[in-house]
């Protein structure tokens, strides 16, 4: 968000009152912004270059206020408070005016067809008669400056050019010419330069410089004259000295070139209305023409103000208000979007200024809106359907991979999701396409080019760039790679890979396919053919020939594994032998990784596919449910209805992530629509109740929740038979032996919960082996051993040792230890070696073993 910094007095005295920070803070609140910090200049000073710095500094306060990104009228003191006054209710929105001039003719600005290499557009104006003061000047430029940052990206889409109307005289020719061609003495220097001469002279300036690169390599470069021939400005880089406005300007004139022209319009816009109150006709502005190299002309500023009409129905729906629409229409007039009810139904007829470039869409409004009535106004409610957060299965899945891989003795690596053309082409033995890669359109770097297709190449990048450590390498990652996709509204989507590399001076084609078969294990799919995995031989370019198979799983391949080709191995600058395993997993989830979100169903929709409307599929059956008993009790009785809401309490269904008959069958066990007092039962059943028609093609339960109804007892008392059914010949208790069965269950679970406790941990532990190297051959190695030995931590064991020859009679140490992962780390155990300095030069990891 863009920083406003404005004085504290100066501010209070515009707005007419004097605030405390408190109070001042709480307005900034109300009216959707933020006072990120009270300071002055010479805090600023201090803080960033040092007190020395900060002496002659000023001590005025200063209020550093956050602003909306899209909010480009409130990034000057004038925009701010006359924002501030109108959400007060202080002071009406001011009508922006376009006048022609007092002499009939206005001021041209002429482009030609050279500025079409560079920058094609540009706009104009004058504030006439205008009356600056120093505050009033500063501000004027820091608009400028906060303007390039923000909506002009650094000058790249739009650069603006203000001048003294009085030092020059029109027409205005905009135009392109190459940069030896160009000589004028530009802002704040004492000689003329050449555009060229310029570009060197601005590479040191701190400011100047980030703006170079704009136009450096064009052949040529924009430039605007006057009707003698005298330089305005070399856009986007600096303006001319001749036209510089002081104090004492009358009569500014305001131009902008750009790139992008719906910019241009704006930025003039924001020049004009924030600081035409000072002319002498407040909020006027003096119209200028620009004439194209076609011959069309067009007159700026536009200052046009559009009206839009939304429903007071929408705005309460969004914000969980309850206002009426005269109420509404006067909240968005604070807001300085003017507004009034149209008398048709709920109609509110909005009228969006020049200044708020930011509302684009019926949502904007309603965001006013909610920031008049106040955020802290709005009513906390409970949602009427919601669900329990769960991790998305594809990312539960991948969590519990990586464990169990690692376990496995791989060692997870993370490569960057974009990488050049040739690293999934060329080095892997492909055409880029084949690929089907999607490229991006202007890659700051060579190295950045496409989003990647294949997890191969960063692994095997990773595994050049640890070429130095001990064999083998055993690396895995697991993420998403970027594939074109017609059927997607992005025409791309996310595939989630595994891929593992196994580094050696052997192929170790049976690590690889050991990994490939502890995989299928965790994610319980049996080794044959049809219902389970397989592999068969495969052709592939990135793979020696005959050395690459293909993986089926359920009859459909995921992915490959083999031997890598030396020519791969090579490309990536390796040296050694190198077996690679790449997979998808979205097939294991049984269904597809992308979940449909809830959202409106568009009206086109309803209408095609005739959707329920609300009071249709609101209609619940009236028939009595077969069955209340459940295993909650009895859903006809608040005792019943209790327990279910407790069950739901944290839950979106019955059982799973997903709506189920098991969700259905329960539904139609409770007789009505539950009490609002069971929230958790009454969001899980109005959830339900939406599934209406969908209810035969979910999918079964899995447990019964619903228990079978009682049969009816009969009502002739005299029968025999009806004598006989009520006396149990065998003297059996079922509820008794229920109960019993239940006390049992418990007793055992709870013995079993502590015999489990009282179970010791597994404790990971590895087997290191160290070489501790001496100074020289005449170290006493007896006492570097007794040194080393003397190291003692929880969780290390010291083990046999060795002395073993380096040459020239130097021999170093070679000690094994055992070690508790979570207690002691290498680290530590080299840094505690080589304290002992006199006698140890340096310590090495010779090999690390999981136990």
């Amino acid at each position: 968000m863009p920083t406003v910094g404005v004085k504290r007095d100066l501010l209070f005295k515009a707005l007419g009152r004097t605030y405390t920070d408190e109070e001042f803070d709480e307005l900034c609140f109300e009216f959707g912004l933020e006072l990120d910090e009270i300071t002055s200049e010479k805090d600023i000073i201090s803080r960033e270059q040092g007190d020395s710095k900060a002496s002659g500094a000023s001590d005025i306060i200063l209020y550093k206020i956050d602003v909306p990104a899209n909010r480009y009228d409130l990034l000057c003191l004038e925009g701010l408070v006359r924002g501030l006054q109108v959400f007060k209710n202080k002071l009406e929105a001011p009508r922006y005016r376009r006048v022609t001039p007092a002499s009939g003719e206005p001021q041209k600005l002429i482009i030609t067809k050279e500025t079409a290499a560079v920058r094609p557009h540009a706009v104009a104006a004058v504030l006439r008669n205008i009356t600056f003061t120093q505050e009033r000047y500063d501000s004027f430029i820091e608009l400028q400056e906060k303007l390039h940052q923000n909506i002009c990206r650094k000058r790249s889409l739009v650069a603006i050019g203000t001048h003294d109307l009085d030092t020059i005289s029109g027409p205005f020719t905009y135009t392109a010419k190459p940069p030896g061609d160009i000589i004028f003495k530009p802002l704040n220097q004492t000689k003329e330069y050449t555009a060229t001469q310029l570009m060197s002279l601005y590479k040191t300036d701190s400011h100047l410089r980030h703006y170079l690169h704009i136009i450096e390599d064009k052949p040529v470069y924009p430039i605007i004259y006057d009707s003698n021939g005298i330089v305005l400005s070399m856009p986007p880089i600096i303006n001319g000295d001749h036209s510089k406005i002081t104090l004492k300007t009358k009569n500014v004139f305001i131009e902008c070139t750009a790139t992008d022209l719906t910019k241009a319009k704006i930025v003039l816009d924001m020049m004009v209305t924030m600081f035409s109150e000072y002319c002498s006709q407040p909020f006027t502005v003096e119209e200028a023409e620009v004439v194209y190299p076609d011959g069309k002309t067009c007159k700026y500023p536009e200052l046009a103000y559009r009206k839009e009409k939304l429903s007071s129905e929408f705005i309460n729906r969004k914000v969980g208000i309850n206002e009426s629409t005269e109420n509404i229409a006067q909240l968005l007039t604070r807001m300085c979007l003017l507004s009034q009810a149209t008398g048709v139904g709920d109609e509110i007829e909005v009228e969006i200024p020049p200044t708020r470039s930011d509302v684009i869409h019926a949502c904007d409004i309603m965001e006013d809106a909610a920031i008049a009535y106040g955020f802290n106004n709005v009513t906390r409610t409970t949602p009427r359907t919601y669900t329990i957060a769960n991790q998305f299965p594809l990312n539960k899945l991948t969590e519990l991979l990586r464990q169990d891989l690692a376990a496995a003795g791989f060692t997870e690596a993370l490569n960057f999701a974009l990488c050049s053309q040739e690293d999934i082409a060329d080095k892997i033995g492909k055409k880029i396409t084949e690929t089907r890669a999607v490229h991006i359109s202007n890659p700051k770097t060579v190295e950045f080019q496409v989003a990647r297709t294949t997890l191969l190449p960063g692994l095997l990048k990773t595994v050049a760039a640890n070429r130095k450590m001990p064999l083998p390498l055993k690396l895995f990652e697991i993420s998403d790679v970027v594939l074109k996709d017609e059927t997607k509204d992005v025409g791309a989507r996310n595939s989630r890979r595994f891929c593992a590399v196994y580094y050696n001076k052997s192929p170790g084609f049976e690590v690889i396919h050991g990994l490939l078969d502890r995989t299928m294990q965790l994610l319980e799919v049996k080794s044959s053919r049809g219902d389970g995995y397989h592999i068969q031989a495969a052709d592939d370019s990135t793979f020696f020939p005959g050395r690459c198979a293909e993986i089926f799983v359920r009859g459909k391949s995921v992915g490959r594994l083999g031997v890598l080709h030396p020519d791969i191995i090579n490309c990536f600058e390796l040296t050694m032998p190198c077996s690679a395993l790449e997979m998808d997993i979205e097939p294991f989830l049984g269904h597809t990784a992308e979940t449909t979100l809830t959202h409106d169903v568009p009206m086109q929709e309803v209408l095609q596919h005739k959707f329920p409307t609300r009071d249709e599929s609101s209609q619940a059956p009236s028939s009595r449910p077969a069955s209340t008993k459940t295993v909650f009790g009895d859903t006809s009785t608040p005792a019943g209805l209790k327990a279910l809401n407790d069950f739901l309490a944290d839950k979106s269904y019955m059982e799973g992530f997903t709506v189920s008959q098991a969700d259905t069958a329960m539904f139609d066990a409770i007789p009505s629509a539950p009490s609002p007092t069971f929230c958790h039962l009454s969001r899980w059943y109005n959830h339900i109740k939406s599934f209406h028609r969908e209810r035969a093609g979910l999918p079964s339960a899995q447990s019964q929740f619903v228990l079978p109804a009682t049969p009816p007892s009969s009502k002739n008392n005299t029968s025999d038979v009806d004598d006989d059914d009520d006396i149990d010949l065998f003297g059996s208790d079922d509820e008794a032996e229920g109960a019993e069965a239940a006390r049992i269950k418990e007793q055992r679970l709870a013995e079993y919960a502590a015999k489990k406790s009282k179970k010791p941990a597994l404790i990971a532990k590895s087997s290191i082996l160290l070489d501790v190297k001496p100074w020289d051959d005449e170290t006493d190695m007896s006492k570097l051993e007794e040194c080393v030995r003397s190291v003692s931590m929880d969780g290390l064991l010291w083990g046999q040792s060795k002395l073993v020859p380096v040459g020239y009679g130097i021999k170093k140490l070679q000690i094994g230890c055992v070690v508790e992962d979570d207690k002691v780390g290498t680290d530590l155990l080299e840094e505690a070696i080589t304290a002992f300095e006199e006698y140890v030069q340096s310590v090495d990891v010779a090999a690390f073993n999981k136990i």
